[in-house]
């Protein structure tokens, strides 16, 4: 009778229990033990330097791109809006249109224009803000159109210019003006996302900075167990690259989310609020005037107030309550000294609109037009005043916006890279460190 043959055993089995036999030996647990610390800081660097370009690049869009996309857009919303109140004050001049009214019109249609472009080239046509500047767009030559269909019935004394420019302002008011603030909003909720991914701590990288640690010194402790040797050179390497990467991960991430953070508190917050408050006196301004212009011809929906000069109120409210929270959020001279400029002329801005009310209700009209659109003690006077402080104080805050967040963005700078190499040398040092035990069998 045949006797059995064992079943024949694969590669892989084989394998499997020459690892097991190595293993049984001290040998063979060292190279394990060398081939499992090697790996954990080798994926502790890789993690890392994943982790933290991720960082960087959030980072640097929120310099580089998403909060330059935010101020353009605003400063479109703000070009179009004085652009209209421009156009406004130019038509209530008369058929002479001042040179300098003129060209502010034209200068603020340009910006719009120019940014336009500025945003199109960084934008992508199928997104939210895509559309929103497609609309823009199209819309801004249909505005300018009418404006200048005003201007000509203006100049020739026709009724008619008043109705093009109740029209024109009508378009920006409802298609213009709603296309930009919904692009400023887009590219803000844009900035915000690039700004909490660049603040998420690196948690995996954290975790498996400690796991490679907790493994180089246990090691160490096993090999001095066993040798009565304080230290191995090559764990030791390993333990200080490992130890130095860990703490650049965590101070550097700790050093730029604090700068990020100072950027966003103190810097945009103040920025949406103030290119609100801006806006805000953009479109009073433009109300005022048209309400000149519309001689109580157009009346809000309760048929009484005079539509314009209810829209002139709403404005001044909402201008006072963002100069106020404008100036809270101010936290150096450099920041509240324009505010305080800003609000100071608001407050005579409304005095000197009541006293232009009245004397328009009283039936001098000349009288309040020189109050409203004249060179001195006007309305326009402490528009302008208003105009300037706040542009002031955007100035102010932008430079400590970009101030914190490059200091945010630098404190990354380095660190992919740097972490890679301390890992590679890491994970050498813990390969030499074994070896040099495992010679001592040989």
């Amino acid at each position: 009778m045949r006797e059995a043959q064992p079943p024949t055993r694969t590669a892989w089995s084989e394998g499997v229990d020459r690892l097991r036999a190595g293993a049984t030996t001290e040998p063979g647990r060292l190279r394990v033990i060398g081939a499992l610390v090697a790996a954990l800081v080798v994926a502790f660097g890789a993690v890392t330097a994943w982790e933290i370009s991720d960082r960087a690049a959030a980072a640097d869009d929120v310099v580089s791109r998403s909060q330059p996309l935010s101020a353009d857009a605003a400063n479109i919303y703000r070009s179009l809006a004085d652009a209209d109140s421009a156009a406004a004050s130019g038509f209530l001049a008369g058929a002479q249109e001042p040179q300098d009214v003129r060209e502010r019109y034209e200068d603020d249609i340009a910006t719009a224009s120019a940014l336009l472009v500025k945003a199109a080239s960084n934008t992508e046509s199928t997104s939210a803000s895509g559309r929103e500047i497609t609309t823009l767009n199209r819309r801004l030559p249909q505005y300018t159109g009418l404006i200048e269909r005003a201007r000509a019935n203006n100049r020739l004394g026709l009724p008619l210019g008043g109705a093009y420019l109740r029209y024109a302002n009508e378009r920006m008011t409802t298609e213009l003006l709603p296309a930009a603030e919904r692009l400023y909003k887009a590219e803000t909720s844009k900035l915000g996302r690039d700004y909490d991914d660049a603040r998420v701590w690196p948690f995996v990288g954290l975790g498996l900075g400690v796991l490679a640690l907790g493994g180089l010194g246990w090691a160490q402790r096993r090999n001095f167990r066993r040798t009565n040797r304080v230290f191995n050179h090559g764990l030791l390497a390993a333990s200080v690259a490992s130890a130095v990467v860990l703490l650049w991960l965590g101070a550097g991430h700790a050093m730029a989310r604090a700068e990020l953070e100072d950027a966003m508190a103190h810097g945009q917050e103040s920025l949406e609020v103030l290119n609100d408050a801006r806006i805000n006196s953009l479109n009073a301004r433009a109300n005022e005037n048209l309400t000149l212009v519309a001689r109580g011809a157009v009346l809000a929906e309760d048929g009484e107030r005079d539509l314009y000069e209810s829209q002139y109120a709403d404005g001044m409210k909402a201008l006072g309550q963002r100069l106020a929270r404008a100036s809270a959020l101010a936290d150096d001279p450099q920041g509240s000294g324009p505010v305080t400029d800003a609000t100071a002329k608001a407050d005579e801005w409304r005095k000197r609109h009541t006293t232009a009310r009245a004397t328009d209700d009283g039936g001098d009209y000349e009288g309040a037009l020189a109050k409203i659109i004249g060179d001195k003690g006007s309305t326009g006077e402490c528009f302008n005043g208003v105009d300037a402080a706040l542009e002031k104080a955007l100035a102010h805050e932008q430079a400590e916006f970009t101030r914190a967040a490059e200091s945010g963005r630098g404190a990354l700078t380095g660190l992919p890279l740097g972490a890679a190499i301390l890992a590679v040398l890491g994970a050498a040092g813990a390969v030499l460190g074994i070896g040099r035990r495992l010679s001592e069998y040989r």
